[in-house]
């Protein structure tokens, strides 16, 4: 027997071994395709989340900073023109037309915004010594419809007595 016999000897990889290499390879990728769906959709539905609130937020504070006198139109692409008159007529949002809630609604980027501004005073928004705001937002995710509420009340800057 040679020595350099001996100390190299050429061998390789089954077929079986490649083959299990190569099936272990592609069950860890379908799991990370799977894990990166799953986070795709969380983050998709977090990205809405967040849309929904800021866009619910921002209504929220536009209705406290306007004038009482302008509290029922929307400026809402913010031109100085009002696009928008808030009506207690039971559409767009509001519940039941009379009764005494004023509301308005906006689709945008897959998620509807629907305000209300409900007075202290049923028959008078100038009479009412203060106003509930409400905003909601609603969109689509993985679960069903989501929503997100924000509201707070405005004293009427010109309300004297204790009507």
């Amino acid at each position: 027997m040679k020595p350099d016999r001996l100390f190299f000897t050429e061998g390789g990889a089954s077929f079986a071994e490649v083959l299990v290499a190569m099936t272990l390879t592609l069950i860890g990728l379908v799991g990370a395709m799977g894990a990166f769906q799953v986070a795709e959709r969380s983050l998709r539905t977090g990205t809405l989340a967040t849309r929904a609130l800021a866009m619910a937020e921002s209504r929220l504070e536009a209705k406290r900073s306007m004038r009482w006198d302008r509290l029922l139109l929307d400026d809402l692409d913010y031109d100085g023109v009002p696009d928008l008159v808030m009506h207690d007529d039971g559409v767009g949002g509001d519940v039941l037309a009379g009764d005494g809630v004023y509301s308005g609604s906006w689709d945008q980027d897959g998620v509807q915004l629907i305000w209300t501004v409900t007075p202290s005073r049923f028959d008078s928004l100038s009479a009412s010594g203060h106003v509930l705001i409400e905003a909601r937002a609603v969109y689509a995710a993985s679960e069903g419809q989501r929503e997100v509420r924000v509201g707070t009340l405005r004293a009427n800057p010109v309300f004297v007595g204790s009507r």
